[in-house]
């Protein structure tokens, strides 16, 4: 989902994913950049990944199939025993909110960037994917858009549940945004970055303009505040140990057969 713009997400993610390369291999898939579709049949757990940009465009091709492919996801769960499991990462997971009709999505009043803490609902708290995770737990949260306003309705049709929430602002009257869901018990996401670690975060920080633009909008003291969460065992560290990970053992675990994991 990058759309060929160089980023650190995607190193992050292969770097959790060959932790557990004694019992998966996997595939690389350009969605946006060249409309490049896993075929459902072939692979049995999909990572979706963030990337930049508004997620209400596309170009009427590989939107259109990505949307495909959540449904083709979605039908195949419905039909077969032998399970199609999936984990949306910010970018994906705000499509996939838009597809199936879950929230509103809109544009943030100003970006939120950053190490954030993330709040875990009644039902995040035995959710398998936050599996010892704290409550809150923190994240690295990049996002210029947002998933708020839940339609419960469309809820309680599809069985998913909010299993996490934003921080609380109680100084500010914006709507927390909803910030991970399960869709069901195979599709599940995230609007923060669990993959992120410390070296590309710091690395995306010594980016010049990224560092004046952050310290223009939060300002010195809450810069440094951010610097000191980064580096934080208990933190970004702990999250990005504990969440994938979470999503691919447990996923394994129910795969009999043997599997491809597949990075869109």
């Amino acid at each position: 989902m990058y759309d060929g713009e160089p980023n650190q997400g995607m190193r992050c993610i292969k770097d959790i994913v060959s932790r557990f390369d004694s019992q998966i291999s996997y595939k690389v898939f350009d969605v946006r950049g060249k409309a490049e579709i896993p075929e459902i049949r072939d692979f049995d757990l999909y990572i979706s990944t963030g990337g930049p940009g508004n997620p209400m465009d596309g170009d009427g091709n590989w939107d259109l199939k990505y949307f495909d492919f959540l449904d083709q996801i979605w039908i195949w769960n419905q039909n077969f025993n032998h399970k199609k499991h999936i984990l949306f990462i910010c970018h994906s997971f705000q499509m996939a909110c838009r597809h199936f009709g879950l929230g509103t999505l809109t544009k943030r009043h100003s970006t939120s960037f950053g190490v954030m803490s993330v709040h875990k609902t009644a039902d995040g708290q035995k959710d398998s994917l936050l599996e010892n995770l704290q409550n809150p737990f923190w994240a690295v949260d990049s996002r210029d858009y947002q998933v708020v306003q839940p339609d419960l309705k469309k809820f309680k049709v599809l069985g998913a549940k909010i299993i996490a929430l934003e921080k609380i602002r109680d100084h500010v009257h914006f709507e927390r945004a909803i910030m991970a869901i399960r869709f069901s018990k195979e599709m599940v996401g995230t609007q923060f970055h669990p993959e992120a670690d410390p070296v590309g975060f710091l690395a995306h920080l010594k980016k010049t303009e990224v560092k004046e633009k952050i310290i223009a909008t939060i300002g010195k003291t809450r810069f440094r505040k951010m610097l000191e969460h980064m580096i934080d065992e208990d933190k970004i560290y702990k999250t990005n140990e504990t969440l994938i990970p979470n999503f691919l053992s447990q996923s394994i675990q129910k795969v009999k057969a043997s599997q491809t994991l597949t990075l869109i």
